[in-house]
């Protein structure tokens, strides 16, 4: 187990000793808040998949599965909500589990180097538990409210509201379901929600994109004429990249909506860059007003943000400034990694989760350590920061 007594040189090593850290302290179904199907232990678990991937350490393959076996039942049965994007994207984890079954046909096949282990497991139908979970998730793109042009509600509660966020926590879920399972029709919907926020979120001036936008113009924080929230909030405009760079991975070379991704990922990575903190490296929660003595530098912003970077950089989508701008962030993520007594890592200063509003409703948030919004966002970065270091 990697800990932080030890030296750290590499960037995969810091996504070890992330993983490892919150791996000793909590086992998969204890991830706070415990026993909840929810994007904040997807993000995390999502990138200690990344780094799955990366190390085959059957450590992280085995803290995955029994995270998703403690919740969802041998017929795929599993409590989750049935009213917002959110509850979707800890869904990701669902298609390596069934393609690993052997009882879903399955686009994809076996992934070389785990066992059938599940095979002969309870199922649902001629399907394995996973796909009759991920089936469920699915659904929900059939039943969740939508604005007028098709956009969906973030949640029920936030009616007529598109917010930055859902992008990422449904559109790449339904990417791979069309890719594993046919259903291509997904596509489009995914590529269309992106549009809409591009077309009523993004700020020309700055390149960036609002938090949130209203239909309705009725929220508080709703701009009477354009309908958006007043301000750019860091970590929403990281849900915002890393699914635009995540879709790119879903969408082939010459299929139908990537050139126009590749264009927007690219913009979007040269407008991070003009605010990021040449100091410390990193961006600050209200990400175009670092001249304000109220405003603070934010982790899990920064996290995505490099993530978004070097991806975009090894798609060959921006130049040398966008790389040198993902290093700089991932040093200075580096700087400010703490450690406990036990020498386990730690990440500070992550925004605790919010609602749109005004500047005083961002930068009045408290802050956690170790959120697994912020150390996922970490070990994404970590991986994806491997090669380029």
């Amino acid at each position: 187990m990697t800990m932080l007594t030890e030296r750290i040189t590499t960037p995969i090593g810091w996504a070890r000793a992330a993983c490892d850290s919150l791996m000793s302290a909590y086992l998969p179904e204890e991830l706070p808040p415990a026993g909840r199907w929810h994007y904040h232990q997807g993000v995390f678990l999502c990138g200690m998949e990344l780094l799955w991937r990366a190390e085959r350490d059957d450590r992280y393959d085995a803290y995955i599965k029994r995270y998703v076996d403690k919740l969802v039942d041998d017929y795929g049965n599993f409590d989750f909500a049935r009213d917002e994007l959110d509850a979707i994207q800890a869904g990701l984890l669902l298609f390596r589990l069934d393609e690993r079954s052997g009882l879903t046909g399955h686009a994809g096949g076996n992934e070389k180097g785990i066992a059938n282990g599940d095979k002969g497991s309870n199922k649902y139908g001629n399907k394995s538990k996973y796909r009759a979970a991920a089936d469920k998730l699915r659904s929900l793109f059939d039943t969740l409210h939508r604005t007028s042009e098709g956009g969906f509600w973030h949640k029920d509660k936030y009616a007529y509201n598109m917010w930055l966020d859902g992008l990422y926590m449904g559109g790449v879920f339904a990417l791979k379901y069309a890719n594993a399972y046919g259903d291509k029709g997904l596509r489009d919907m995914v590529l269309h929600q992106e549009q809409l926020m591009r077309r009523y979120m993004r700020d020309e001036k700055t390149g960036l994109l609002y938090h949130a936008w209203d239909e309705s113009r009725q929220m508080p924080w709703a701009d009477p004429e354009t309908g958006c929230s007043p301000e750019f909030w860091g970590r929403s405009l990281g849900w915002y990249g890393l699914a635009a760079a995540q879709f790119l991975d879903e969408i082939a070379e010459g299929e139908a909506g990537r050139a126009e991704l590749e264009a927007v990922l690219a913009d979007f990575s040269r407008a991070l860059i003009k605010y990021q903190d040449a100091k410390s490296g990193l961006w600050y929660q209200v990400v175009d007003k670092g001249h304000l003595a109220d405003n603070w530098l934010e982790t899990s912003c920064t996290c995505l943000f490099v993530y978004t970077l070097a991806r975009a950089y090894k798609l060959g989508l921006v130049g040398e400034d966008c790389l040198e701008a993902a290093k700089l962030g991932f040093e200075g993520l580096v700087r400010v990694v703490q450690y406990d007594e036990q020498g386990r890592f730690i990440l500070p200063d992550i925004c605790i989760g919010t609602s749109a509003g005004d500047y005083e409703n961002y930068v009045t948030r408290p802050t956690s350590q170790n959120d697994l919004h912020g150390v996922g966002a970490f070990v994404m970065a970590c991986v994806e920061m491997e090669s380029l270091m």
